[in-house]
């Protein structure tokens, strides 16, 4: 009787040990599948936060491009373009191409900013000045353009540069003239590069790849892209359509490009026809599954054997009536080893990881979950429920809301039976992701993740790509969007604001003499005072190299206001610096608009203060408001600048000469040559209305070499004892040597004039930014026989080094000295201490501006050799010039 309960009871024990082999392996199994299900959800999250990202930070990047398109095309179409001539005409000028370079310095993102007229040839690059000769006529933006007469931004695909030779993106719009006819483009190039770089920042995953493509399903960029897909076009049967149709979302693939199975999200761009797609491939995915279900599967085949193992031993026992103790003992040691190998593989997921029944207890669990939320083993007892686990975290001060209403929330969402997240932040700041994923039989699995680091390196892109990286400074795209609130703000009856835009000034001083290092280092000491207490209610921006940008909102007088902020800016940014041993102190020159008075969009205000900013640093008035005569002033500079282009080819300007007296001998020693535009329609305009034009045009180099040939040949007709002084403008010193040595012997030699009877003058800006290669210039037409004079001592940055660095002839005293000489004791010091120095260093010395008989006695007294002046000369033609009167006979005649 004992031997058949002995069997009975072995059966039993079988039984009883094959059922929970069985369960145990449906549970393993459940959790393996529910597992997958949860990873190949997480790689779709994983996906879509990617797209999401990057569809933001593109949309961003392709705004800031936008915005420099519309900026651009304003700038054109205020030239006045009339027909599609016009265009190829008045963009190409030094002006458009240095308003061009200083929007693409705003760009970091950019290459190039390029023109290109309806022909195709290329009007204005960035690139290279002067334009190279280059048509793209046949580029797949520029035939867009022409055949589709809107103003809707274009990208074409990646092509190869004619000029930088390097794969580029082109962002372009449209340019039409006033009728209506198509002038041209307008082109900012971006190379490919830059997205290669950004996709690869915010890479997390193997296997991912991301696609920039038109909604058209043209693929621009691929990354990465072994073999070049760019102008790939995705078959219509792709859900990519429908996709982007509903805005945005994902889709599993069986591989576009024949790459295998993917996970697909697509992010189309909020305000631009792209859209971003990134995918990953679902192998990748399952990569970290795969390894995990192998060693649990291991494990579970293990378990499996070792049972059929012991039923194979039980089985054969059941002939015997008794078990031994050694025996039963050696088959509970091999269950208690299987049951640690499946504890071993569930405590090796990363993610914490927990499963409940219908009745919401739990049912298993590992270590990670006990650590993540600080429960000890006793807290998860069997018979535990998820209400249980709720109140113990929340005594640990790791669950803050209402058990009891979240677990009747988590039922309501099972009782859907569909898989559900949530994330959730802790009061320690970390933030944990958890993933539900139900079960046929009412119970789920919880899978919880620590994603704090991963938020935060997706802050820290978002952060950067709204902020300047050198001084943690809004950038011009940050700027731009508060800009815009103010505005929509004051739309909406909101009070007014002030913008105001500053750059350093001598901030190239400082690069060159102490290095960019140091000069980066100024930039964010400047940041970090823009920080302060100080200036708290405004929002400050670093727009681009040494430009700053701030915005101010405050109640009261905005003029007042203004003038307020303007005074502390300059007060608080000229404070020395100091900075790694070297001290610096610069200053700002400040332009101010004020919203409204001076404009109700972005465009209106940043030209008008950037107008304003002109006017300060012309100036070097510290601050400058904008005025409405200054959009006149520059409409007048750009039609001068227009002229002064033709100007030339007509024959539209004069020499008129003012006599030179020697002081001793009272005769004409010399005269200078005057340039004077006798306009067509503005009548004779002096040289200081045009020369600073003609100098930022780059048009004095032609203007310098015709009045230095007239100069001479009117001056071979004079007597021999009679010299010719000719003005050189600083920017003829930087064309280059060989052009000035050129242009002078030309003119000596076509003229027949002696070196020795001309004089050229320069002033002190050729020497304060000297060269080897300038003072080499200088070196070499004194060499021939020229004198050399240093023209208007005494004014700018005025230095006795200049006296010792180059051996000058003459110094001519500038005539603001001369007209208070006898009224003011500075003045005729200082005369008298120039002309003492020029008798010590054997120099003739010239006093400009002589319009008495009693400055001339004051400086010929004070040992001055010659004067220059209206008392004995204003400025006229070569045919009226007077050569032999001397200066008592000129006295003379003016009293009579």
């Amino acid at each position: 009787m004992s031997s058949v309960r002995s069997r009975v009871a072995f059966h039993r024990l079988i039984w009883v040990i094959v059922g929970l082999i069985a369960l145990a392996v449906a549970a393993i199994g459940a959790t393996a599948w529910g597992l997958r299900s949860d990873q190949i959800a997480a790689g779709f999250r994983e996906t879509d936060r990617t797209a999401a990202l990057l569809a933001d930070q593109t949309n961003r990047s392709v705004a800031t491009i936008d915005a420099a398109l519309n900026d651009v095309a304003a700038h054109v179409a205020a030239l006045g373009i009339d027909t599609p001539t016009d265009f190829a005409r008045r963009a190409y000028t030094p002006e458009i191409y240095r308003f061009l370079d200083e929007r693409l310095h705003q760009l970091p993102l950019a290459t190039a900013i390029t023109l290109t007229g309806s022909d195709g040839e290329v009007v204005n690059t960035t690139r290279q000045w002067p334009r190279p000769t280059v048509n793209i006529a046949d580029r797949d933006f520029f035939q867009h353009m022409r055949d589709t007469d809107d103003h809707a931004l274009y990208v074409n695909v990646p092509v190869t540069s004619r000029v930088a030779g390097t794969l580029t993106v082109y962002f372009s719009k449209r340019v039409n003239a006033k009728n209506g006819a198509f002038a041209g483009v307008i082109a900012i190039a971006v190379e490919i590069g830059y997205f290669a770089n950004i996709y690869e920042s915010v890479s997390s995953v193997s296997g991912q790849v991301f696609l920039l493509l038109r909604r058209d399903g043209t693929v621009i960029w691929r990354y990465p892209d072994p073999v070049r897909r760019s102008g790939v076009k995705l078959l219509p049967t792709s859900p990519f359509y429908q996709v982007v149709r509903n805005g945005g979302g994902s889709f599993r693939s069986g591989g576009t490009f024949n790459d295998g199975i993917r996970l697909v999200s697509v992010r189309p761009l909020a305000d631009y026809p792209l859209v971003v797609d990134v995918a990953v491939s679902e192998q990748s995915v399952l990569a970290i599954w795969n390894r995990r279900m192998l060693a649990i599967g291991a494990g579970t085949l293990l378990v499996v054997c070792c049972a059929g193992v012991l039923l194979r031993i039980w089985a054969k026992q059941l002939g015997r009536l008794i078990v031994s103790e050694a025996q039963l003992a050696r088959n509970s040691q091999d269950l208690k080893a299987a049951n640690d190998r499946l504890d071993a593989a569930m405590n090796n997921v990363p993610q914490g990881v927990c499963m409940f029944d219908a009745a919401m207890r739990l049912t298993i669990c590992n270590a990670r979950y006990l650590d993540m939320y600080g429960l000890a083993p006793s807290d998860v007892g069997p018979g535990s429920t998820l209400r249980d686990l709720l109140v113990r975290r929340a005594a640990r001060d790791r669950f803050s809301g209402d058990p009891d209403r979240y677990v009747a929330e988590l039922r309501a969402q099972l009782d859907r039976g569909r898989p559900f997240g949530a994330v959730t932040q802790l009061a320690d700041e970390r933030v944990i992701s958890v993933q539900n994923q139900p079960m046929a039989d009412g119970g789920w699995v919880a899978v919880h993740e620590d994603i704090t680091e991963r938020q935060r390196a997706e802050a820290k892109v978002a952060h950067m790509a709204r902020h300047d990286a050198l001084t943690d400074l809004p950038n011009r795209a940050h700027f731009g969007e508060e800009l815009e609130k103010l505005l929509a703000r004051l739309r909406a009856g909101g009070p007014s604001f002030n913008l105001f835009m500053f750059d350093l000034d001598l901030f190239k001083a400082v690069n060159d003499s102490l290095g960019h290092p140091i000069g980066d280092e100024l930039l964010k000491a400047i940041a970090q005072r823009l920080r302060g207490e100080a200036f708290a209610a405004c929002t400050a921006a670093r727009v681009g190299g040494d430009e700053f940008a701030v915005l101010q909102a405050e109640e009261g007088d905005a003029g007042e206001n203004a003038v307020v902020l303007a005074k502390r800016l300059q007060a608080a940014l000229a404070e020395p610096y100091r900075i790694e041993g070297h001290q610096i102190v610069i200053g700002i020159s400040i332009g101010i608009a004020l919203a409204p008075a001076h404009g109700t969009t972005q465009l209106e205000l940043l030209k008008n203060a950037d107008l304003a900013l002109y006017r300060a640093k012309a100036g070097r008035l510290g601050f400058q408001i904008y005025e409405p005569e200054m959009d006149a002033e520059a409409r007048l500079k750009r039609d001068l600048e227009v002229d002064l282009r033709e100007a030339l080819a007509q024959q539209q300007f004069v020499l008129h000469y003012q006599t030179i007296i020697d002081v001793p001998n009272r005769r004409v020693c010399a005269a200078e040559a005057l340039v004077r535009w006798n306009h067509p329609t503005r009548g004779l305009l002096a040289p200081d209305r045009f020369i600073p034009i003609a100098e930022e045009a780059g048009l004095i180099i032609p203007m310098g070499e015709w009045i230095l040939h007239q100069a001479c040949r009117d001056a071979a007709a004079w007597p021999e004892h009679v010299k010719i002084a000719v003005n050189l403008s600083p920017v003829q010193f930087r064309s280059g040597r060989g052009n000035l040595l050129n242009c002078v012997t030309d003119a000596l030699v076509s003229s027949g004039l002696s070196p020795r009877r001309l004089e050229l003058e320069v002033t002190e800006s050729v020497l304060l930014d000297a060269t080897a290669e300038s003072l080499a210039v200088l070196h070499q037409l004194k060499a021939t026989g020229i004198a050399i004079v240093l023209d208007d001592f005494g004014t700018g940055y005025s230095s006795l080094s200049y006296l010792r660095i180059f051996p000058f002839d003459k110094i001519k005293i500038d005539k603001s000295f001369v007209a208070e000489f006898s009224s003011r004791a500075d003045c005729a010091a200082i005369v008298c201490a120039v002309t003492g120095l020029g008798r010590s260093l054997q120099l003739e010395t010239t006093g400009e501006g002589v319009e008495t008989a009693e400055q001339f006695e004051l400086l010929r007294a004070a040992g001055c050799t010659q004067v220059q002046g209206f008392l004995f000369d204003r400025p006229v033609p070569a045919s009226e010039l007077d050569l032999t009167t001397s200066i008592d006979d000129r006295l003379v005649r003016r009293v009579a």
